[in-house]
């Protein structure tokens, strides 16, 4: 071996022993702990995600269904602006029925899965 790649040898084992012992060290000292505010499991983590995903496309329904009457209003009798108009505030409605069906199902399996009590009560009529 040349005497380079000697002093680079011992340069990157002294490194990584070094590395190693104050590694384990601040492991020993230092707790790492989540920030407020986050996600402690999977399950809640899943949870925020849908539940932030559910208000988006909530709000975006909402924004077509304006954006199709502020079309239907603003048509001036045109029958293809009209026509067009209702069929973004249909689609908007029917994306609606959609994601409030799909809430539900949602719902229920969860409640299914994690044997919630407030299926049970309703279903037994224990209120």
């Amino acid at each position: 071996m040349t005497s380079l790649t000697k002093k680079l040898t011992k340069s990157v084992s002294a490194a990584a022993v070094a590395m190693q012992v104050f590694a384990g060290s601040a492991m020993a000292v230092a707790t790492i702990a989540p920030p407020q505010g986050f996600a402690l499991d999977i399950g809640s983590l899943i949870n925020q995600v849908l539940t932030f995903v559910f208000i988006i496309a909530v709000l975006l329904v909402f924004l077509y269904i304006i954006w199709g009457g502020i079309e239907w209003i603003t048509s001036g009798g045109d029958k293809g602006k009209t026509e067009s108009a209702r069929n973004k505030i249909t689609a908007a409605v029917i994306g609606l029925v959609i994601l409030l069906a799909s809430f539900a199902i949602l719902q229920l399996v969860l409640q299914f899965f994690t044997g919630g009590q407030g299926l049970n009560e309703v279903l037994q009529g224990n209120l």
